[in-house]
């Protein structure tokens, strides 16, 4: 089950400066431009991502980290998080993933909960499931957290460190949402689609083989409220480093489909819950 899917992209957002050792045990959902690390699950994964949480949401605005380290010469992005407006249980979104997914079998799932009361259990909720939707097994996770205002570039809000990777195949795209009653204020939206590259040194592998990520990030701008949905196209055992063959060509939901998944009802309790 890919935990970074979710757990990734909370770290993202508090801590760059640590060694590339700790990025690859959580794997790295959220590659902003910096060398990829590969997918491992662990306890102790979950216990720092709550204590580095915990020091974002304090208050202290440190450099990103998660998803593997930051390439040489790139410049320093800072997040800071806010504390959640109230709690979300793991069970609410797993809950919520499943009904992004209706008539869809789901596999294995991790939940994880958010203590706006005690920040060691970390500010950010997350949910994963395998779903297959009948076109093929998929990794699926969503986190929610809340943003510092006044917002400024950092994960979810720049495609900046994707400059010089379209040769590669990824790419990242920003749009806006436009105020509504559902999104009072408006939203910005950010999409990627990442290659899961083999680490330096491996032999190379065929393009059918390599998987691939699209990342759906929606924030609001009036309250900082975020979710970012990570759809892999394979499923299964990420364990031991390795991230499993691609079991589909596309992701279960389009680009469009899941900007309007996270800005429906399904994931509106969410959001008000966040920001």
């Amino acid at each position: 089950m890919p935990f970074e899917a979710d757990l990734a992209h909370a770290l993202d957002r508090t801590t760059d400066s640590l060694e590339p050792d700790l990025t690859r045990l959580t794997g790295g959902a959220v590659e902003r431009g910096r060398s990829r690390s590969r997918r491992r699950r662990s306890a102790g994964v979950i216990a720092g991502v709550g204590a580095c949480a915990a020091i974002a949401a304090a208050g202290l605005v440190l450099p990103g980290v998660l998803a593997g380290a930051r390439s040489a010469g790139s410049d320093m992005e800072t997040v800071a998080l806010a504390m959640p407006r109230s709690a979300i249980s793991g069970a609410q979104m797993i809950d919520a993933v499943k009904k992004t997914f209706p008539g869809s079998r789901f596999g294995q799932q991790h939940g994880q909960s958010n203590d706006p009361s005690n920040p060691n259990g970390g500010w950010v909720a997350n949910g994963e499931v395998d779903v297959n939707d009948g076109h093929g097994a998929a990794s699926v996770g969503v986190s929610a957290l809340r943003l510092k205002l006044p917002l400024r570039d950092g994960d979810g809000l720049s495609c900046d460190n994707m400059a010089g990777r379209g040769d590669a195949g990824d790419t990242c795209e920003l749009s806006e949402l436009p105020s509504s009653a559902a999104l009072p204020g408006g939203a910005l939206v950010m999409s990627e689609k990442i290659a899961d590259r083999q680490p330096m040194g491996a032999d190379p592998v065929p393009d059918s083989e390599i998987a691939h990520r699209w990342t759906t990030t929606v924030t609001l701008k009036s309250t900082g409220a975020q979710l970012q949905l990570v759809q892999w196209n394979t499923a299964g055992d990420f364990g031991g480093g390795n991230t499993p063959k691609p079991t589909r060509d596309t992701p279960p939901l389009s680009q469009k489909q899941a900007v309007a998944a996270l800005t429906g009802p399904a994931w509106a309790p969410i959001l008000g819950a966040v920001g």
